[in-house]
């Protein structure tokens, strides 16, 4: 079992695996103030002839994490709530860019709430999982991804701040991002300026390096054996070819303000 602690703001992040679900290509699990988080990460064996990438992520939350079994009417738990549904697109928007574009190996990638602190969110656990289980598993997957709450208490960010805080809070924003780039922002704010909102973006990426730096060394530490697979190569020959006949037509088409007389262009 390998183990990586390390501070975010005033929150302490552990960083295991080797424990849980071995018979996966990865699986890590996160612990932000006891709220526990467990990824698995499972890949097609074969190269597939498709022409798109077939990445499921599923995020599940069970009522056992807060210590609960369902009663009543409903004594199972059904379909994925609206919060699992918007949860699962948040780790999968930052994510399904950063894989190589020639891969399309079926992916699937399991993201489990299975301890709840309710004073902290699980949204940034989840993409902080999801991003190491996704580089311990060796796929083609280019750069490291990041991710931090930001809130905003009229004069100064707050770093992952608490849910009592967060429900003070003038701003409630997402952002995930590698070291060199911001990958996706989801925000509820309370009227806020275009610099306050952009010094947000700017606070989370600064303060998410020290996470992307964490997961670098603890991939490092387990040791990763990267994938050996054929990318597609492309065809410089065909696309100067294309460029050449197509780009000026494409580039004047587009320039036609009225959608009829655009679609015969």
């Amino acid at each position: 079992m390998h183990t990586k602690i390390f501070d975010l703001g005033s929150q302490s992040v552990k960083i295991e695996t080797g424990l849980i679900a071995k018979q996966t290509d990865s699986s890590v699990t996160v612990d932000i103030d006891g709220t526990v988080i467990l990824a698995t990460l499972v890949a097609a064996k074969e190269d597939s002839d498709r022409d798109f990438f077939p990445l499921t992520v599923n995020y599940n939350e069970k009522t056992y994490a807060a210590g609960k079994i369902p009663g009543g009417f409903f004594k199972r738990e059904g379909r994925p709530t609206e919060i699992e549904t918007l949860i699962s697109r948040l780790i999968d928007r930052p994510l399904r860019p950063l894989f190589d574009s020639s891969f399309t190996r079926e992916v699937q990638l399991i993201v489990t709430l299975i301890s709840h602190n309710p004073e902290v969110d699980p949204e940034v656990a989840a993409l902080i999982a999801s991003s190491a289980a996704v580089k311990l598993s060796g796929l083609p997957f280019n750069g490291t991804l990041g991710a931090v709450k930001v809130g905003y208490d009229g004069e100064n960010y707050l770093l992952n701040p608490k849910k009592s805080d967060l429900d003070k809070s003038l701003l409630d924003l997402t952002v995930a991002g590698t070291e060199t780039a911001v990958m996706m922002v989801e925000s509820e704010a309370k009227e806020l300026s275009e610099d306050v909102m952009l010094g947000a973006v700017k606070y989370g990426h600064e303060q998410m390096q020290s996470i992307i730096k964490a997961i670098d060394e603890f991939i490092t530490e387990v040791g990763v054996t990267k994938l050996e697979w054929n990318p597609v190569k492309f065809d410089d020959a065909a696309y100067t070819v294309l460029k050449d006949k197509y780009k000026d037509k494409i580039s004047d088409a587009y320039k036609i303000i009225k959608k009829q007389e655009r679609n015969d262009a």
